[in-house]
């Protein structure tokens, strides 16, 4: 287990460029298993939940080429479905929670899939229901085994249908949506998620060959075809790191131009730290965030206290709530925390108090943040990362306290975040890996 040490206090100054976006990329690689013919991707954040998940796909019989940083080639013609049965397989799936999204492919192109009780963060409860309920609309039959904690899942033809999601999952949608595209007919899906990272998948698959309406809407239909071939795809700028970035440099009073985010991917991302009194400005495809000793928190017209609170697309994504509520702790006013979709994400909120943050946990959806405006930095402390999302802010919250921090398990952090200490170094940061 590493553990980043952390002299606080710095201000940091240069430039940041966003990795590739972690979310598209888990659900862009699984698509490759659709096609027998070379799919070259580009962008590819090296980081070790989409490493975790290459791998998975090497066991499968994929061959994958690395040509350069970032960017992979794959080959899905000869898929070991047998590979699902291993140790190997069973060992590694259940770790990532990723892996679901491979079922949907196997079952376009082979009609079964198998995988175990998907990991990743202890983030509260993430169900699968929406995802097999949607393959079950199409035919697939669908067996969970208790005592092992495993899927299986078969289909000798998926058929099109109608469905209502009954959440609009992110992951889901696009299980499903890679399952429909080989699927006999047409299928409709209503309450679809829309974000970005969706919307590159179905433009992917559509330069596939795959037939999808409605890109960008919650409402998508996808007429079915025989087969699929190869494409060349680049992933978007991580829309997380872009936010993570700005927060870093507003709780830091650092000057950071962040270059080529994909503005028009950012959603209202930008305007939701302009309510929080910071300055981001925005130069062509970049985003600069000047260096501020104080910022103020925005109230509502009449005067009650502002509530961040995240919502499916375009809403704000839950994966900022966390860097939204470190960076209020040393803004001016109050603000409401709200964090609808998950009930443990906000848990991590002791160790900011510990710092010397106000902040009351209402229950495990709402934090209400009393900003300390700069008067009193936070103290340096010794803390341990519990998710990816988490252990960036508090990231963030060791840079701007006074004295040395420490951050245990951060190979949380390295799941979402790549080399995060070399690129912080080299503005001004004192991050150690041990």
């Amino acid at each position: 287990m590493a553990t980043f040490k952390i002299e606080g206090g710095h201000q940091l100054k240069g430039e940041l460029q966003p990795q590739g976006a972690k979310n598209e990329a888990l659900q862009i690689i699984c698509a490759t298993l659709l096609t027998a013919e070379d799919v070259t991707i580009q962008n590819i954040p090296e980081i070790s939940d989409v490493l975790k998940l290459i791998d998975i796909l090497k066991g499968l019989g994929v061959e994958i080429k690395r040509s350069l940083k970032g960017k992979y080639i794959f080959n899905a013609k000869n898929i070991d479905i047998q590979y699902l049965k291993s140790e190997d397989f069973s060992r590694k799936a259940s770790k990532l929670r990723g892996s679901i999204m491979i079922i949907g492919p196997l079952l376009a192109r082979i009609g079964k899939g198998f995988i175990p009780q998907p990991g990743g963060d202890k983030i509260g409860r993430r169900r699968l229901d929406t995802h097999f309920i949607g393959f079950e609309k199409m035919g697939a039959r669908f067996e969970f085994d208790a005592l092992n904690y495993c899927f299986n899942i078969n289909a000798e033809k998926l058929k099109g249908t109608y469905m209502l999601l009954d959440e609009a999952s992110v992951t889901g949608t696009a299980n499903i949506v890679m399952a429909a595209v080989m699927a006999e007919g047409v299928t409709t899906i209503y309450n679809a998620a829309c974000e970005p990272y969706l919307q590159q998948l179905c433009k992917m698959l559509n330069s596939m060959g795959a037939n999808i309406l409605g890109i960008g809407s919650n409402l998508l239909t996808i007429e079915g075809v025989t087969e699929l071939k190869g494409c060349n795809h680049s992933i978007l700028p991580d829309m997380i790191e872009v936010g993570s970035f700005i927060g870093l440099a507003a709780m830091t009073g650092s000057e950071i131009l962040i270059r080529d985010v994909g503005l028009n991917h950012l959603g209202i991302i930008p305007d939701s730290f302009r309510r929080l009194g910071i300055e981001v400005a925005q130069k062509g495809d970049d985003l600069f965030i000047p260096s501020q000793e104080h910022y103020e928190i925005e109230t509502y017209l009449d005067g009650s206290i502002m509530t961040i609170a995240d919502a499916p697309w375009p809403g704000l994504t839950p994966d900022l709530l966390s860097v939204f509520l470190v960076v209020a702790t040393q803004a001016k006013g109050s603000v409401l925390i709200h964090q609808k979709m998950f009930e443990s994400r906000l848990f991590f909120v002791d160790k900011l108090i510990d710092m010397g943050a106000q902040i009351i946990l209402c229950d495990p959806h709402r934090a209400t943040v009393i900003g300390l405006d700069k008067n009193h930095m936070l103290k340096a402390t010794k803390m341990t990362s519990p998710d990816i999302r988490a252990g960036i802010a508090l990231l963030i919250a060791a840079l701007s306290a006074q004295g040395v921090s420490t951050i245990d398990n951060i190979e949380q952090i390295d799941r979402g975040y790549e080399n995060m200490e070399g690129r912080l170094n080299a503005l001004g940061a004192n991050i150690t890996r041990i």
